[in-house]
């Protein structure tokens, strides 16, 4: 492994080893999701002059307006979905820098990720590509309207926040599959909606903070 991939000082496999410590003591009990994240180099998806912060409990910028979430927040919402595990096929909207991608990514039959921004597109599929994760599929478009045409998903996970949940989106998600929204404008929540085969049922958890879902890309 490359010494930026196993990190020195602050960046190193100890102070990785805390993060998971404290997620445990945060309530996160999935052994399986808290060891993708043992193994994941977070500090690699941020700029080098933030990166001995990346295992800090706080959300970074990335660039182009856009965060990288807090550790428990991707936890938790990795948690919510990987419950049963093995995942199978997986709909992720909003790759951003692609750490959330990396996590689902050891955990599922297969990734697909939509990120309506060109540049930070980029800058994940590098990201990706250093980490040699290859069960990922990249998308440049509109979020909103989800990949119908790979449809349907085990778990759908959005990585910023909605006003409501795209019809488009609900239609994607198999029967027995969850999908995790975060909900909201200045006071947002994690949405879980499950599909059954009567229909969907949805469930408010833990407030939460993430940038706004937009409509379009470039």
């Amino acid at each position: 492994m490359s010494s930026r991939l196993s990190g020195i000082g602050m960046t190193s496999q100890r102070t990785r080893l805390r993060m998971i410590e404290r997620l445990r003591e945060q309530g996160i009990v999935n052994e399986a999701v808290l060891n993708v994240m043992n193994e994941i180099p977070r500090h690699i998806f941020i700029d080098e002059a933030l990166a001995s912060r990346a295992y800090e409990d706080i959300s970074l910028p990335v660039g182009f307006g856009q965060t990288i979430s807090q550790p428990y927040v991707v936890a938790r919402m990795t948690e919510l979905v990987a419950a049963e595990l093995p995942l199978g096929r997986v709909l992720e909207i909003g790759t951003g820098c692609g750490y959330q991608t990396a996590i689902l990514a050891k955990l599922a039959t297969e990734v697909y990720s939509i990120e309506r921004l060109l540049p930070l597109l980029a800058k994940a599929r590098r990201n990706l590509r250093e980490l040699r994760i290859n069960n990922i599929r990249l998308k440049h478009a509109d979020g909103h309207g989800g990949i119908p045409e790979e449809a349907p998903f085990d778990a759908i996970l959005a990585t910023a926040a909605a006003t409501h949940v795209p019809e488009s989106l609900k239609a994607q998600l198999a029967v027995g599959g969850k999908m995790i929204v975060p909900m909201g404008t200045r006071e947002q929540y994690l949405c879980m909606i499950e599909r059954s085969a009567r229909g969907f049922t949805e469930s408010r958890l833990d407030a939460v903070r993430f940038v706004p879902m937009l409509s379009g890309f470039s």
